[in-house]
């Protein structure tokens, strides 16, 4: 073989070389890589999505109170910085009302046979990741009923100083919902009752306190208070 023939020779298995690494070297390392990069891919997603949730926010005041044939309704005010698709739930709902978990939305009318304290109802949101709570609440379903309290008393003897009560002229009945502010008032002008019907009172509890006036309008401190339910 000449020193041509020998060169094209070399030359063309130099070639062959090349082709069959060119062949060979994708096909035994594209596999490795493209089982590693898809599987850390989807790990560090997942770790990326739920590391950068935002947690949804519920809010919202229910009212305590509603009378009987009455409608109830309380929506709270729920979003999601992320803008997920939040869903609303409910522990304790009071078997006269209805609760939608698209709003959050509880609502109902309670009739007669309803009447009571429905406690620890707690309403929540969720994003799918992470959930939000109101704090629980009671809901009393009142009569319309109106109702009276019948207060009875021993009328005072003696004046503060000890010495006898002569001239007593009647008593005053201060009353209210509120102990701290009875603004309810009934004068009595007859010092010989030792009782008395408060009436028309609406469906609650209501306080009661007393004092007694002498003939100069002179009040005495306020007896202890007494306390009626009306529902």
């Amino acid at each position: 073989m000449t020193g041509r023939s020998r060169l094209k020779l070399l030359c063309l298995l130099a070639v062959l070389v090349c082709v069959v690494n060119f062949a060979i070297s994708p096909e035994v390392s594209a596999k490795p890589k493209k089982d590693v990069g898809s599987g850390s891919g989807k790990a560090l997603g997942k770790l990326k999505k739920n590391r950068e949730n935002s947690p949804p926010s519920l809010s919202g005041t229910p009212d305590g109170v509603v009378l009987e044939n009455s409608f109830y309704e309380f929506v709270p005010s729920a979003s999601d910085p992320d803008g997920d698709t939040l869903t609303f739930a409910i522990n304790n709902r009071p078997g006269w009302a209805d609760f939608d978990p698209t709003t959050g939305a509880l609502f109902g009318t309670p009739s007669a046979a309803d009447v009571g304290r429905y406690s620890a109802i707690q309403i929540s949101v969720s994003d799918g990741l992470a959930t939000a709570e109101l704090s629980s609440f009671d809901i009393d379903v009142t009569s319309t009923t109106l109702a009276s309290v019948t207060l009875q008393w021993q009328p005072p003897t003696e004046n503060t100083d000890g010495t006898p009560l002569t001239d007593l002229a009647g008593y005053r009945i201060y009353y209210g919902v509120d102990p701290a502010d009875l603004s309810g008032l009934i004068e009595l002008s007859n010092p010989g009752l030792t009782s008395y019907v408060v009436e028309a009172l609406t469906p609650n509890t209501w306080y009661f306190a007393m004092t007694s006036v002498n003939d100069r309008g002179q009040e005495s401190d306020f007896s202890n208070q007494l306390i009626g339910d009306t529902r």
